[in-house]
């Protein structure tokens, strides 16, 4: 089995020594992904336009691997506040809905950065013949 990993170019890779995503043969697994690009945290204190962007940005790394929307799995949402739940759910309804992955949402104390209101993780898989 063959393993790829994708790096994105953000700072925390290269400092915490991960990839953004790891391919393992027909399995793909995507680190966590908040709304930042280029280090800016971008749709400060919209938690439903910042779920879009980070799912935005892991399903972009399922990209670069060859994986599309209907091999998604699985995903993992983590809400810094209760009152985010319902718009984080919303942008991963408007998401996903066709696909209907296994989900979790959690409620967390923090992230990194106190401007992150949500982070997410995908899992995904094909068989070969999709």
């Amino acid at each position: 089995m063959s393993v790829v990993r994708i790096a994105s170019g953000g700072p925390w890779e290269d400092a915490f020594g991960y990839s953004r995503a790891v391919i393992a043969g027909p399995n793909a697994y995507v680190s966590g992904c908040t709304a930042v690009e280029d280090g800016v945290v971008h749709h400060e204190g919209d938690p439903f336009q910042q779920a879009i962007k980070a799912f935005g940005i892991a399903l972009a790394a399922l990209k670069q691997g060859g994986f599309g929307l209907e091999h998604v799995v699985r995903t993992r949402m983590y809400v810094t506040h209760t009152r985010d739940m319902a718009p984080v759910g919303r942008a991963h309804k408007e998401l996903f809905d066709a696909v209907r992955p296994a989900a979790t949402m959690v409620v967390v104390s923090k992230l990194i950065d106190p401007q992150m209101l949500v982070e997410v993780e995908i899992d995904a898989y094909r068989d070969g013949s999709t």
